[in-house]
């Protein structure tokens, strides 16, 4: 057992776990809602009429129907909600094969009838709306707090550093690495922590003279309090005082989309390293994890529980848009393929690649929740 892992055995811990739950009810349940809305609402802006809008799943404990034929329900299980638009067969997505065939004038008003280009939109839109979610939280707490500036000046060296090893010294202002233009310290981070062990160029002037420098970057392996770990790349470079900028609605706007560009970016390099084997599987959390970053982000204010629902949605965004049927990405795969062949894939090749993409799924989350369990346990410690 890792010293500082909670088991759910544990009594002094329970209040914790109860915390934990709410919190990951409270992070997850509005941005799934919220990225269901995104799909309704495009789907109502192309005439597509929705047969159900669940807040929640399960049994309906509440529920009205709208003049436009919508049944909006509260459901049992608060976590998240679904659309499901006239011509699907379920929640999911999947296209009522009773339809095939069907004329036009019989399969207006329903997903199925849209156009195939309003049908990727109406899919895209999800994904979207979590993207844009995450971009007016960056941008809300710009507007607030204004934007910290931190030139990328060396400021100092931690023990046994990196960038010292090799050559560079206190008051360097590093310019470039691998050729890409540094501007801000925040930067610097976003080239190097996912890259532990890889040897990078770095370009710096000092006393306004250029210099090049090969670094190969230390690997450091962090702890996250709750048994699960991930390997960094560190420079070992310290930063000069930072300053705080006001920043204006348009600044605000504009960070708000770099911030959540650079999540993805970042979250993108992390799964191909993974797939590629050069970050360890360990490394993926699944639910558990998450609702242990919810309960202790929610201990520590509001603010961070905001902050970290702008990372969840970047990564509902960035998840939902993987080419796996069952997820927006795999339908938007499907209707690039029936674009390409002019028709749509038949019932039964939809049928498999719905049912391939759904095992694919539950052993996805199956995996990563034996992680996380195992993580708490200390089970490979």
């Amino acid at each position: 057992m890792r010293a500082g892992c909670w088991r759910l055995s544990d009594p002094m811990q329970m209040p914790f776990a109860l915390t934990a739950v709410l919190a990951f009810v409270l992070v997850l349940g509005p941005l799934v809602v919220l990225h269901e809305l995104g799909h309704y609402l495009a789907g109502r802006l192309f005439g597509v009429r929705a047969d159900a809008f669940s807040v929640g799943f399960g049994k309906e404990l509440w529920g009205r129907t709208d003049k436009r034929g919508t049944r909006w329900k509260l459901s049992a299980i608060p976590l998240g909600g679904y659309v499901q638009f006239a011509g699907d067969m379920n929640a999911a997505g999947q296209a009522d094969p009773a339809l095939q065939g069907v004329d036009a004038q019989a399969l207006k008003g329903t997903f199925p009838g849209a156009r195939l280009w309003q049908r990727a939109i109406i899919v895209f839109a999800g994904p979207f709306a979590n993207f844009l979610i995450a971009v007016a939280i960056f941008a809300a707490f710009a507007m607030a707090y204004g934007v910290r500036v931190t030139p990328p000046v060396i400021g100092g060296f931690a023990p046994q550093s990196a960038a010292q090893a090799a050559g560079l010294q206190v008051g360097d202002r590093i310019t470039a690495i691998d050729g890409d233009r540094v501007d801000d310290f925040t930067q610097i981070a976003r080239k190097v922590l996912l890259y532990p062990g890889k040897t990078i160029t770095i370009a710096a002037e000092r006393q306004g003279k250029p210099i090049v420098l090969p670094v190969t970057l230390a690997s450091q392996v962090e702890k996250d309090g709750f048994g699960g770990s991930a390997t960094k790349g560190m420079l070992g470079i310290a930063s000069v005082k930072p300053e705080l900028k006001p920043v204006g609605f348009g600044e605000a706007l504009g960070v708000g989309v770099s911030d959540s560009v650079a999540a993805i970016k970042m979250t993108a390099i992390g799964l191909g390293q993974i797939i590629t084997g050069d970050r360890s599987t360990k490394e993926m959390g699944g639910p558990v994890k998450i609702a242990q970053y919810s309960g202790q982000t929610m201990s520590l204010g509001w603010a961070a529980m905001v902050l970290f629902a702008a990372t969840i949605s970047i990564n509902l965004a960035f998840i939902n848009l993987l080419p796996i049927p069952v997820l927006d990405g795999g339908h938007l795969a499907m209707y690039a393929a029936e674009a390409v062949r002019r028709k749509p894939l038949d019932a039964r090749s939809q049928e498999w690649a719905f049912r391939a993409g759904l095992a694919f799924v539950l052993a996805l989350v199956l995996f990563v929740t034996f992680n996380d369990l195992a993580s708490l346990s200390g089970i490979g410690s």
